[in-house]
């Protein structure tokens, strides 16, 4: 997955609310199928599988119907509640809510036996979990979508715990970044944080994130619009997203943070991504060790991929963190 050139070329470095229409109980049960509100009405469903859950949305939030893949706990039947972790994939062309599903990941594999739902949703091939400053291809309203509406709808459908100590978030590459911006920007809503080889910081380099932003999502996204405004950037929407100047945000949290320190000195789009995502998780790891806050950081020999054995470590670490059934 994580290797695919158009990943890469495409933005590879590239949320509870009032009560829907329809009705939904926080005490939702295995049983009951999962029903409209929040702004969402669910136009395709597929809930046959004991484990893996599909929903594809209507949303006013955005364009085009997004959908999200809802993976329950071996044991969800018992009854109990169970913590989350909204998983958000990477940047590319293809790349969407089943991304973590593939055979090069295995998220059922990875998460057999754990006492955790884990919701993967789509995030455009380059949106980065972002309400663009600007579309040309209608609304894409990521952030929206997924903190002012997914994340009331899964706790309004399933036994979740919907409180700060209930959720996790974490992510790859473009997913990583936006892991570490929902943290942040919404501070009440996740207790553990983890980016997967994602980026920490928009302004270093001059920009080259924020940069990569803008080019990614006017060529796969926004149909010439971007995320943060050009020629001239929305200075006050890069400060907002940017992780490395909202530190003391990640107080009381878990973090963790992984990244590659070897990647393919003849792949440029490999080795131009991780060099950046290199340095501003390692920016970020000095304003964090400065301000006090503990973190668990990794480097690994490599270059822009998902790294699963660390994401069964990062899983550990998650679960221990959050509330437990």
């Amino acid at each position: 997955m994580s290797r695919r050139r158009v990943l890469k070329a495409a933005g590879g470095v590239s949320a509870a609310a009032v009560l829907g229409g329809s009705g939904l109980l926080a005490s939702a049960t295995a049983a009951r199928a999962a029903g409209d509100g929040f702004g969402l009405r669910v136009v395709e469903r597929d809930e046959k599988d004991p484990r893996m859950k599909y929903y594809r949305f209507a949303t006013e939030a955005i364009g085009w119907n997004p959908a999200v893949n809802v993976l329950l706990p071996d044991g969800y039947a018992d009854g109990r509640r169970y913590p989350v972790l909204y998983l958000l994939h990477g940047g590319g062309l293809g790349q969407d809510f089943r991304s973590f599903d593939y055979e090069s990941v295995n998220i059922r594999a990875l998460t057999a036996g754990r006492p955790v739902i884990v919701v993967m949703p789509d995030g455009g091939p380059a949106g980065w979990y972002c309400d663009p400053v600007h579309s040309n291809s209608g609304p894409r309203n990521w952030e929206t979508f997924h903190i002012e509406q997914l994340l009331p709808w899964i706790d309004g459908n399933f036994r979740t715990y919907a409180e700060f100590d209930g959720r996790a978030v974490a992510g790859f590459s473009m997913g990583g970044f936006g892991a570490l911006k929902y943290a942040a920007k919404h501070p009440g809503h996740f207790a553990s944080v983890s980016s997967h080889s994602g980026p920490a910081s928009l302004r270093r380099d001059a920009g080259l994130v924020t940069h990569w932003a803008n080019v990614s999502s006017a060529a796969a996204e926004l149909a010439g619009g971007s995320v943060y405004g050009v020629p001239r950037w929305n200075e006050a929407r890069v400060s907002a997203d940017n992780p490395v100047e909202h530190v003391p945000a990640y107080r009381g949290k878990r973090v963790f943070l992984a990244a590659g320190t070897s990647p393919d000195p003849v792949d440029w789009a490999d080795w131009v991504t991780e060099t950046q995502v290199l340095a501003g998780q390692r920016e970020f790891h000095d304003r964090l060790d400065a301000a006090g806050i503990p973190h668990e950081r990794h480097e690994e020999p490599g270059g822009h991929v998902f790294r699963t054995k660390l994401f069964g470590r990062d899983l550990d670490g998650i679960l221990d963190r959050l509330r437990k059934p």
